[in-house]
C-alpha cells in the first residue's frame, strides 16, 4: 500500500508565497518522478513541475521563474515552492509520484487547495 500525503496549501495574498510538500510512504523501492499537477475550477488538470531521480527539473512556462520543485536524492519528500504568486495560481495542486516496486506504477495524492487573493 502507498500514500502520498500533500500539505502547504491555504490562502494567500497576490505576491506572495507558500511552500507545498509532498511525502510518499509504503512499499515502494525507487521513486523515478515526482511531479506537481493543478486544476482550477472549469479547467483541465495541468502539469505544473517535475523532478526526475537524478535531480532534472521541469516547469510550466506559466511558472517559470516563480516556482521551484526540490527534493532529496530519493526525491521523499518533495516540495513546490511557490513564489510571486498570482490570482491565476489558484487551484488545487497534485502531487503524482512514478514509482518502482516489481514494476513501474503511478500514484496521486488527495490534493490541497491554493487561493491567491487579488
Amino acid at each position: 500500500q502507498v500514500q502520498l500525503v500533500e500539505s502547504g496549501g491555504g490562502l494567500v495574498q497576490a505576491g506572495g508565497s507558500l511552500r507545498l510538500s509532498c511525502r510518499a510512504s509504503g512499499n515502494i523501492f525507487r521513486i523515478k518522478t515526482m511531479e506537481w499537477y493543478r486544476q482550477a475550477p472549469g479547467k483541465e488538470r495541468e502539469l505544473v513541475a517535475r523532478i526526475i531521480n537524478g535531480g532534472s527539473t521541469n516547469y510550466a512556462d506559466s511558472v517559470k521563474g516563480r516556482f521551484t520543485i526540490s527534493g532529496n536524492n530519493v526525491l521523499n519528500p518533495v516540495y513546490l515552492q511557490m513564489n510571486s504568486l498570482k490570482p491565476e495560481d489558484t487551484a488545487v495542486y497534485y502531487c503524482k509520484m512514478d514509482y518502482y516496486t516489481d514494476l513501474l506504477y503511478d500514484y496521486w495524492g488527495q490534493g490541497t487547495q491554493v487561493t491567491v487573493s487579488s
